[in-house]
């Protein structure tokens, strides 16, 4: 396993595949961006899948694909969630905590992993963009940018490695802000929801709502927000007040579709 720290945007003008990046600039925020993504990378290396995850006390997978293959990728995700994650140490690096990329084969993988993981799904290689998720996450939680090669494609040589390398910091700022941009979106819906059935929500009472709703602790939100934890805490109770609940579990239940009656 390899782990380095990516090269600076300004040195990126010989890498082939930062020459690729810029069309996926335009389906930031859309449905086709992972597709895009994918199309571009494929273009300079030999990768077949790919996955946007964040591990820690709060694991989600934001995004995900294949290409030329089927996709299996969310298999891969809840085969990884059944135990090997628990142990995972594949994406870390106690002495470059800063943005990193990564790089191992699946010979290199812990047994559980790899056999639930990369020998079920024909992966052989992955090369990772990794960061540290911000203190409001809270744990020890890394946010990833993966690209995985199967067994049908030749392996990754140092070329590539090191062009991946150059084009890291792009990469990771387009799958943050591609996320950043569907959480907006779906957060625009779910504050209109919010409105709809409570419109005398203030609107700092509204945005500790859609904290809740995203799984972060009132800490958390104290820190995102920038608030002191009393002061989100009684956002809360007011919140939750107006809204007739009383426990976070009924402000999911709120958000869920209204079930038609079949009479």
């Amino acid at each position: 396993m390899r782990t380095w720290i990516p090269d600076l945007p300004a040195e990126s003008a010989g890498s082939s595949l930062a020459q690729h990046l810029p069309m996926v600039v335009p389906a930031l925020g859309e449905p086709g961006f992972g597709d895009r993504l994918l199309d571009a990378m494929a273009r300079a290396l030999p990768v077949g899948s790919f996955s946007v995850y964040r591990t820690g006390a709060r694991p989600a997978i934001f995004l995900s694909g294949s290409r030329g293959m089927p996709d299996t990728t969310r298999d891969c995700w809840r085969a990884y969630l059944s135990g090997p994650i628990r142990s995972d140490r594949t994406l870390r690096e106690a002495s470059a905590p800063q943005l990193r990329v990564c790089h191992i084969t699946a010979p290199e993988v812990p047994t559980e992993h790899r056999a639930k993981v990369y020998d079920a799904h024909g992966v052989m290689e992955r090369v990772s963009v990794v960061e540290e998720e911000p203190a409001a996450c809270e744990g020890d939680a890394l946010f990833a940018v993966n690209f995985y090669r199967h067994t049908h494609q030749r392996p990754l040589s140092d070329a590539q490695l090191a062009d991946f390398g150059v084009a890291g910091r792009l990469l990771m700022a387009l799958a943050r802000k591609h996320i950043a941009l569907t959480r907006a979106d779906a957060a625009n819906e779910l504050g209109a929801r919010l409105l709809t059935r409570c419109p005398a929500l203030t609107a700092q009472e509204l945005n500790v709502c859609l904290r809740l709703l995203r799984g972060m602790t009132q800490e958390g939100i104290a820190s995102d927000m920038g608030l002191a934890l009393p002061t989100v805490k009684t956002y809360r109770n007011r919140a939750f007040n107006r809204l007739g609940i009383h426990f976070r579990s009924e402000l999911f239940a709120l958000m869920l579709p209204e079930r038609k009656s079949s009479f």
